[in-house]
């Protein structure tokens, strides 16, 4: 059920551009090992259940346009008797036991709501999949920056969730354009969030310590092999696809021609002879 182990966490730091920095030991308060599975269970589930409207709705027979008419007598036809073309079993009629509107909405004691997220942000440092960023401090919004970080981080190619301190709209900006990548405030972050990335970013100050200020190292330069872009990969891929596909044309089209060559080369052989046989015969004559 729930798992607790007693020593405490370490987590890999890094600066905001990318500078490892040494291994920090995590709050104890907050880190100390417990997983609890069925409180992470039931929070996850809360969550996702109150984020659905239950806007499913049908009509019931008394609810459907038309049928106040009876369709045909009592008595006297031989069929069985009717009283409106809008019941269950006519086309066109009402629905018996269709959902009508529901209410998905879950409330999780805040306790709870607590234990679960302490769990998860344990699952994740028990996976080494938590980081600690010393300070986020973006003067404008700046994708680049954010994916030089997650670069040198070597987190680009995974679900990432940024926990900032407090609201920090150049972080959230920096971010918002990359595709597993959210960034939201640490005291905003749920259960799903943490347990929805396959990585952890937080801020330190967010953990309630600060680290000391590191110089940058300057990154060395990937060659260009390793910095093409998706679009340009796929655009080579196209050009040799078309490339293929022409010479194959051409080839289709040159069998074409011999092959249509070759049967009036064969007509013009066999007129020849005809022609001999006549003049043959004037001579006889």
């Amino acid at each position: 059920m729930a798992e607790t182990t007693n020593p405490t966490l370490k987590a890999a730091a890094y600066t905001a551009g990318g500078t490892e920095r040494e291994r920090v030991d995590l709050p104890g308060e907050l880190f100390d090992g417990t997983i609890n599975m069925p409180v992470m269970h039931q929070a996850v589930k809360a969550y996702l259940g109150n984020q659905r409207l239950g806007l499913a709705y049908t009509k019931t027979r008394g609810l459907v346009t038309g049928g106040n008419q009876k369709p045909w007598k009592q008595k006297g036809t031989g069929r069985a008797r009717q009283g409106s073309r809008r019941a269950p079993h006519f086309v066109g009629g009402g629905t018996v036991f269709g959902p009508t509107g529901r209410n998905y909405n879950q409330t999780v004691p805040r306790q709870i709501r607590a234990l679960a997220r302490k769990s998860a942000l344990n699952a994740r440092a028990r996976e080494d999949a938590l980081i600690v960023i010393d300070n986020f401090n973006y003067d404008k919004p700046s994708t680049k920056q954010m994916v030089s970080l997650l670069g040198a981080v070597g987190v680009t190619d995974k679900k990432v969730l940024i926990l900032t301190d407090g609201s920090k709209p150049n972080v959230f900006l920096s971010g918002r354009n990359l595709q597993r990548t959210y960034v939201m405030p640490y005291a905003d972050v749920s259960t799903y969030h943490v347990l929805w990335s396959d990585v952890v970013l937080i801020e330190s100050n967010a953990l309630g310590y600060t680290l000391e200020t590191v110089e940058e190292k300057p990154r060395a330069a990937r060659p260009k092999s390793e910095t093409k872009s998706r679009g340009a990969a796929k655009a080579e891929a196209k050009a040799e696809k078309s490339a293929a596909r022409k010479s194959a044309a051409k080839k289709t089209t040159h069998k074409a021609a011999t092959k249509s060559a070759k049967p009036k080369a064969k007509a013009k052989t066999a007129k020849k002879p005809a022609a001999k046989k006549s003049a043959g015969k004037k001579k006889g004559k």
